[in-house]
């Protein structure tokens, strides 16, 4: 969805009659931090999803509802002084867009509701008690399980079996990153592969492990889930073409891009949903009742156009429990 779209669909009170509008109501407020860039295409299909929710269940921004947006661009720096200000602004509930800008939330305020999107393993982090009784001020919604390590590789070895070498793109800073790194670990020697684990800290780092994975032989490369890995996606898909590096990715958005597979979550439809968990606050429910959910489905991403520029044959075994194959 383009920006003017997002900004439109935003606005969409003006269209209300003036009879209606007149009418005094209680404005709520909702924070929303967002782990990505505010002129990211991505982070605004999944606030327009979001803000869809909402209305569906009657909550109209300049009507019922305000809403306040901060941009974190994947900047620790930033999740940290903008989780302050929106809990400053004493919201009736805040949005989480993602497991890194969860911290940041709860060090802020363990009285003011959460709601997080794509955060995997709240449990093991400490942000829930239990996902069927999450207890305190927080719940939402998973995006995997760390075991999706193993598939990633799995599937890289089925659409380039040559590979023996993998650079794992990860966020050494984030539990996520970890768990993610550790469940590769354990499945490679059963596919054969030597890892080299690449921190996605900044455009430097992520180019210098790329460029240095390429000069072997039969390299390939996978992106595990991060904030700084979908901040810097383009870099991203971009060295994997140039270095003729076969690459799965955690998300659809990497292959439409450019990216050869993907596997994982539809980060969009958590937002949709979450739309539902913020209504059942604003209504009086409380966090600490309702129950982390897991993703309803995993989407395999195909791009065959990328596949050939690598020389790739994919296998029609692939091709036929594919969701989405992009020619």
């Amino acid at each position: 969805m383009r920006r003017r779209e997002f900004i439109t669909l935003l606005g969409g009170a003006a269209a209300w009659p003036l009879a209606v509008r007149a009418q005094p109501q209680q404005v709520r407020r909702i924070g929303v931090l967002m782990n990505l860039a505010a002129d990211d295409p991505e982070a605004l299909a999944r606030l327009a999803a979001f803000h869809q929710g909402l209305q569906e269940a009657g909550w109209v921004v300049g009507r019922n509802l305000r809403i306040e947006y901060r941009w974190g661009a994947g900047d620790a720096d930033r999740f940290r002084r903008y989780a302050a200000e929106l809990v400053a602004l004493v919201p009736d509930v805040v949005l989480a867009t993602s497991g890194t800008t969860v911290p940041w939330l709860l060090q802020a305020t363990r009285s003011v509701p959460i709601v997080f999107t794509q955060t995997p393993d709240p449990v093991g982090a400490g942000f829930v008690a239990s996902l069927a009784h999450p207890g305190g001020n927080i719940t939402g919604f998973t995006n995997f399980d760390y075991s999706i390590g193993g598939k990633f590789l799995e599937l890289l070895k089925e659409i380039a079996p040559r590979v023996k070498h993998a650079a794992v793109l990860r966020d050494a800073g984030d539990p996520a990153g970890i768990g993610q790194w550790g469940a590769i670990q354990t499945a490679a020697p059963s596919f054969g592969v030597e890892l080299r684990p690449v921190d996605v800290r900044d455009a430097g780092e992520i180019e210098r492990g790329l460029t240095a994975m390429a000069r072997g032989s039969n390299g390939g490369l996978i992106v595990t889930g991060s904030a700084p890995a979908a901040v810097h996606r383009d870099l991203i898909v971009t060295l994997a073409a140039r270095q003729q590096l076969p690459a799965i990715y955690p998300f659809r958005y990497f292959v439409i891009q450019g990216g050869l597979v993907s596997y994982g979550a539809d980060p969009v439809d958590q937002f949709r949903r979450a739309a539902g968990y913020v209504d059942r606050i604003l209504k009086g429910e409380k966090p600490a009742d309702l129950p982390v959910q897991a993703p309803t489905k995993y989407e395999l991403v195909v791009n065959l156009k990328t596949a050939k520029a690598l020389g790739l044959e994919v296998p029609p075994t692939l091709l036929s429990i594919a969701d989405e194959v992009i020619e």
